[in-house]
């Protein structure tokens, strides 16, 4: 699949220089930018931007409106909701314990981004965690755990120092969106926002 498909603005836009595998699934209003390659299985939904030399799969499943950024690779067992932001050069792992001369492709673990999260620049996010909806995970942190939904994460490895609100704002200790007005309260699994 290459740009020279592409028949109207709703259709995803695939740089000359990008590399599409079949069977893949792009959908609409999707850019995937210059050096990228994705690979076979793999399914993006609508309204995706994938930055410069970016890598996609084999079967990784992509949620609309998501954004990586440049100098990312989503490995297989990688699965993005809708609305995450993916910080240039932030890394992802399949496997805990690789070697050059073991074949670990059946050892792959999960790895699940939820709804909203945000990782920022060159964070690292070691295989087989989840990352909690709207989570915030500080540049260059180092996920080894589970992340609460909404928690700020940060340092090496990363550990809860706060709260963020949907719009991506800190949270102070009456847990109110500076911005939009959300009151939030905590939960086992971390923020929620109030009903009223």
């Amino acid at each position: 699949m290459r740009s020279e498909a592409v028949q109207s603005t709703d259709d995803p836009f695939i740089h000359e220089s990008a590399y599409v595998d079949e069977p893949s699934t792009i959908g609409k209003g999707t850019k995937i930018w210059h050096f990228c390659h994705v690979l076979p299985g793999t399914v993006i939904g609508e309204n995706v931007n994938i930055g410069q030399n970016c890598v996609i799969g084999p079967d990784v499943t992509i949620g609309e409106n998501c954004k990586i950024q440049n100098n990312v690779s989503v490995y297989k067992g990688v699965h993005l909701e809708k609305g995450v932001f993916c910080g240039p050069s932030c890394v992802f792992t399949n496997v805990n314990n690789p070697r050059a001369e073991i074949n670990r492709r059946g050892e792959f673990l999960e790895t699940r981004v939820k709804t909203g999260a945000t990782i920022g620049a060159n964070a690292t996010i070691v295989c087989g965690h989840t990352l909690g909806a709207y989570c915030f995970i500080a540049a260059g942190a180092v996920v080894a755990a589970d992340v609460p939904d909404h928690a700020l994460m940060a340092g090496v490895p990363a550990r809860r120092i706060g709260w963020m609100s949907h719009a991506g704002m800190k949270l102070g200790d009456d847990l109110i969106c500076p911005v939009e007005g959300r009151a939030y309260e905590e939960t086992p699994s971390g923020l929620r926002e109030k009903t009223q």
